[in-house]
């Protein structure tokens, strides 16, 4: 006997074959048993009284949960007058020099409550999942030392507690170096793997860095990639957004589960990153937002055979976005991704870029995280510009 069934509904898997990765099945059913799927197929084909409650869908598409992979979801403050001065002709230098940029986020998160921070990210999480997201990552980095780390995470982890969504977090401490501190970044980067990471081992599932020249060097990221591995928490990886500096290479080198941006990542490095099972992670809000021209080698990702995922970034100051599904039209539009690929973006790639096996398809034995949507083919959730078909949501069978 299920648990439930859900019925008169059509179902995109993502489970198909190369030919069909979406795994479509008209007239579906989905049955799930103690949290898990138990049964996936054509209603047809499943057996009579099988289950306790039985739901009636109408006629929706039923996708595994959306995932958002990369986000920066808690944070103090906006930065919406800088965007006022940048429409005005001030630079990025200019602004930064005046005491914004990160450093902004980074004074409004270290002041703001644990409270206060709950409160202020609460909504952006909602928002994400009145559009059918059932996992977000949510990463630190304006915390910028370990007491604001570790606040920062705890807000994180409180939300996935509070909510009906499964949060997972990352530690960035390794973002920038915080203002003030005196030796550079090879200094700072050897605090965040010497005292940061051991400490805030317990609230994070993950590490992540940002290798770039105006933040960590590979040399220096690549200490705090030890640590983390030294702390048994797996990496990710901000890497080659502004300039070529081999981040994808490195994220390949220690089988990170992604490595995020990728925009001036060389064909060598991307290749590194499909052997070694590392996800290329796309953010086209932030390609959106700061108008860049450099775009991912799409076609040498594909040639390589990576797994594409795609998510917010939802952050402050670079992509200020609160929509998963506006990144599917971003993702195809900007980017000139398939359907398929946006799709699988969201669903089972974004699962594997946070090394979560259990979700992000339609099978026996995953989550039962369901998303269901009022459209007429699956192509729609990429077509449309604003506004959320999702109409039902199911976490861990509920």
């Amino acid at each position: 006997m299920f648990d439930r069934v859900w019925l008169n509904a059509h179902l995109a898997t993502m489970d198909g074959p190369a030919d069909a990765p979406l795994g479509q099945i008209p007239d579906g059913a989905v049955a799930s048993k103690d949290g898990r799927i138990a049964w996936v197929g054509r209603r047809a084909d499943l057996p009579p009284d099988a289950a306790a409650e039985v739901i009636d869908c109408g006629g929706a598409w039923i996708l595994p949960g959306l995932i958002d992979c990369h986000t920066h979801l808690v944070f103090g403050g906006n930065r919406a007058a800088e965007f006022e001065q940048r429409l005005a002709g001030a630079t990025y230098e200019q602004i930064a020099r005046e005491g914004g940029g990160i450093f902004s986020s980074v004074r409004a998160t270290r002041a703001a409550s644990e409270e206060a921070l709950y409160e202020a990210a609460l909504p952006r999480l909602q928002g994400l999942m009145a559009e059918g997201v059932t996992t977000v990552e949510i990463k630190s980095g304006y915390g910028l030392d370990l007491e604001n780390e570790l606040k920062m995470l705890r807000v994180a982890r409180r939300l996935g507690e509070k909510q009906a969504v499964q949060v997972t977090t990352t530690l960035l401490a390794a973002h920038a170096v915080p203002p003030g501190y005196e030796g550079g970044t090879s200094a700072f980067a050897r605090h965040v793997a010497w005292y940061i990471i051991p400490a805030a081992a317990g609230l994070a599932n993950a590490v992540d860095a940002f290798c770039e020249k105006i933040a960590f060097s590979p040399e220096e990221t690549s200490w705090v990639f030890d640590a983390a591995r030294n702390a048994g928490l797996p990496v990710k990886l901000h890497a080659d957004q502004l300039s070529d500096l081999g981040g994808a290479a490195l994220a390949a080198r220690y089988g990170a589960l992604s490595a995020d941006h990728l925009e001036y990542a060389n064909p060598e490095g991307l290749r590194a990153m499909a052997e070694a099972g590392t996800v290329a992670v796309l953010l086209p809000g932030a390609t959106y937002f700061l108008r860049e021209k450099k775009l991912p080698d799409i076609a040498a990702m594909r040639e390589a055979g990576l797994r594409l995922a795609l998510s917010t970034d939802m952050n402050p100051g670079s992509s200020p976005a609160r929509s998963l599904l506006l990144m599917l039209n971003l993702g195809c539009t900007l980017f000139r991704l398939t359907v398929e690929e946006a799709l699988l973006g969201v669903t089972r790639h974004a699962a594997a870029a946070l090394g979560m096996a259990d979700r992000g398809v339609l099978r026996a034995g995953t989550r039962c995280d369901l998303a269901l949507f009022r459209i007429g083919r699956p192509a729609e959730l990429c077509y449309w510009i604003g506004g959320s078909p999702a109409c039902g949501r199911v976490v861990n069978g509920r």
